[in-house]
Order: C-alpha cells, then structure tokens, then sequence
C-alpha cells in the first residue's frame, strides 16, 4: 500500500516562499513509470495541478505557475518537494502530492496525500 504524507508551514505571508514536503511510503518514487504530481486546491475551488515530477527526474509545470514554482526530490528518503516563491493570499489552499499511472488506457492519480493546508496572510 502506498501512502503520502504532505506538510509544510501551514501559514505564511505575502512574499514569502512555500516549501512543502511530500514524505512516501511503500513504494519508490524512482520506479519506473510513475509519476508524482502537486495539486493543490483553493478554498471554494476546484483542484489546480500544479506539476509534476516522473520516476527518473524530469519535471513539467501549469504554464500559469512555471515561474514560480520548483518541484524536486530525495530520492535516498522516498521524498517530493514543492517550492512556490512570491506567494499571495490566492496560493492559499490545501496542496496535495498524489502518483499518477497509465493502466488500461487510463492515466489516472491512484494515490494521493491527505493535504497539507496553507494560508497566505498578512
């Protein structure tokens, strides 16, 4: 069973950079095919996907955040972090990491964390 495990600061200010960290069990972030993502969810919103990382290292990014956003890992302690810079109270949300599979056709999030809430305020 794989599980995810998000945290991170959980109130920041304006201007400030969010780093997050997603710790993963039961399964390595470096095996073939996978891929680990940072979606994050405004209040009152829908889910945004942030980014993503895949199994041998290569990162891709939402058009809208690529400026300010850094998706890296550890692969010696199974982690994924997220690094948003210059944040503002419209970053505030709950983020989430999940892994992503192609199975069947599909490619689908078959894990995720339980969320890690952040609010951006002065």
């Amino acid at each position: 069973q794989v599980q995810l495990q998000e945290w991170g600061p959980g109130l920041l200010k304006p201007s400030q950079t969010l780093s997050l960290t997603c710790a993963v069990s039961g399964g390595s972030i470096t095996t073939s095919g996978y891929v680990w993502s940072w979606i994050r969810q405004p209040p009152g919103k829908g889910l945004e996907w942030m980014g993503h990382i895949r199994y041998e290292g290569s990162t891709d990014y939402s058009p809208s955040l690529k400026n300010y956003t850094s998706i890296s890992r550890d692969t010696s302690k199974n982690q994924l972090f997220l690094q948003l810079s210059s944040v503002t109270p419209e970053d505030t949300a709950v983020y989430y990491c999940a892994r992503w599979t192609y199975s069947a056709g599909s490619f689908y999030a078959d894990y995720w964390g339980q969320g890690t809430e952040v609010t951006v305020s002065s």
